[in-house]
């Protein structure tokens, strides 16, 4: 990895120095810009064909950029855009054009969804926290980087803090880097910054940054959040996934004391506790006194609360989501959803079947870092039927062509709006048992009967 370094107990620690290889810059860091400011269709053409583009999570892509290429896809051919979760259809996002340019999912987000179901475009198969190692060691390319990014500093560095992921990592790897400079990015500290010395070109845009609102939270959602919420104690470290369920956890821990926060994406739950002075991050053993996330996504109010703030810190997807570094933290709580989960607790968190929805992301690396954290407890969460209380999401075994994400080898607690069941450590008879208890009343005569078919009670 880049820059780094290890602590005194080996712990790899986040650094923000920059690569050997860098030569010296020759003008100055003004100059240079200046020198590297383009329009936006004159810095597509640094795209040529057959190359794999990366670009950021989320609000991390670059609007301005994006939509010059979805104008030139028609010059190019084999081209493929790689990101997780895409949140805006541009329009290359086409089947028509998709000889030309075609997006890869590493996560399907709204925008890429459709085309994953239809089968047009391809997903990635990965663990978020190795994203990084797959681009260095080739197996994923990088050979251009589009990003957004935070105004240049006095030193000649961008921040790209709202999508600092797999971003890094293929900048160091890329022919070519083009940002997209934006006043609204926040330039937040830790290791997420790209130096001028490494950037082909940049665009300038002043748009205001995508903002994503909170997600709907019901009376199911609350009721699930309750029972996680009792269970989370003061000065616990928290890893949050996105949804309604997490969201709703957030929102019932406003009477804890001294939580801290090692997670992938901070949004604006995670802000509503700062606010409310619940994290204070002082009794976090690894990184005390900070905030660690990889990508953001929320609203205006959370990017400006990220700019230059150094209660928190923006470091590459293989530093926030190691399991082993993660799990540093005692008492690590992780908390994420899941869609299906069968009577032995393996979770399809990714698909409906055979039909993708998102990915992998980071549920399993989180859950590995609680599972290795002292004190630490991973929550998978779900609403315990779907489609009107017409199917139950607790099966005897996962629908056929369904993605297992968390393993019944990682699986712990399990949480739905019935109760809580603790799976770890338990025998196959007992997690049935215990699943069965929380399924909905109306399906646990028929959970019942089919455990016993499978020898499981």
């Amino acid at each position: 990895m880049i820059g780094d370094r290890r602590g005194p107990r080996g712990e790899r620690r986040p650094s923000t120095r920059y690569p050997t290889h860098l030569q010296p810059i020759t003008m100055s860091n003004q100059t240079t810009y200046l020198a590297k400011r383009c329009l936006a269709e004159d810095a597509v053409r640094l795209v040529c064909d057959g190359d794999f583009i990366i670009v950021p999570t989320g609000v991390g892509e670059p609007p301005t950029l994006l939509t010059a290429l979805s104008t030139r896809r028609r010059e190019l051919h084999g081209v493929s855009v790689a990101q997780i979760l895409a949140l805006r259809k541009y329009d290359y996002i086409d089947q028509a054009t998709a000889e030309h340019v075609r997006p890869v999912a590493f996560f399907y987000g709204g925008a890429t969804r459709p085309g994953g179901q239809a089968g047009w475009i391809d997903y990635i198969p990965n663990a978020f926290s190795e994203i990084p190692s797959m681009i260095e060691r080739g197996q994923v390319k990088s050979d251009v980087v589009f990003s957004m990014a935070s105004p240049m500093d006095a030193d000649g560095n961008f921040s790209i803090s709202l999508g600092t992921d797999y971003t890094l990592g293929a900048v160091a790897k890329a022919r070519a880097v083009v940002l997209e400079v934006n006043p609204h990015v926040p330039m937040a500290r830790g290791n997420c910054k790209v130096h001028i010395s490494q950037v082909a070109a940049l665009v300038e845009s002043a748009e205001p940054v995508l903002e994503v609102g909170l997600p709907k939270i019901g009376a199911v959602q609350q009721a699930i959040g309750k029972y996680v919420a009792e269970l989370i104690d003061d000065g616990a470290t928290l890893q949050i996934g996105y949804g309604g369920i997490p969201d709703a956890v957030v929102m019932q821990l406003t009477g804890k004391h001294d939580l801290g926060v090692h997670t992938e994406m901070i949004g604006d739950g995670i802000l509503t506790l700062v606010e409310a002075g619940v994290v204070t991050n002082k009794r976090k053993n690894y990184l005390p006194g900070k905030m660690v996330a990889t990508f953001a996504l929320g609203s205006g109010k959370l990017y400006q609360y990220m700019h230059d703030n150094p209660a928190l810190e923006m470091h590459p997807v293989d530093f926030t989501n190691d399991p082993a570094l993660a799990g540093l933290n005692d008492n690590l709580v992780a908390i994420n959803a899941t869609m299906q989960i069968d009577l032995l607790g393996q979770c399809g968190s990714e698909t409906l079947g055979t039909l993708p929805w998102s990915g992998t992301g980071g549920q399993a690396d989180f859950v590995r870092a609680a599972n290795r954290s002292r004190g630490g407890k991973a929550f998978i969460v779900l609403p315990a039927t779907a489609k009107d209380d017409a199917i139950s999401r607790i099966v005897p075994t996962l629908t056929p062509g369904t993605h297992v994400t968390t393993s019944k080898n990682d699986i712990n607690y399990v949480v739905t709006e019935f109760g809580v069941a603790q799976l770890r450590g338990k025998s196959a008879k007992q997690r049935a048992q215990a699943l069965i208890g929380i399924a909905h009343p109306d399906f646990r005569a028929e959970l019942t009967e089919q455990a016993r078919r499978m020898h499981l009670l």
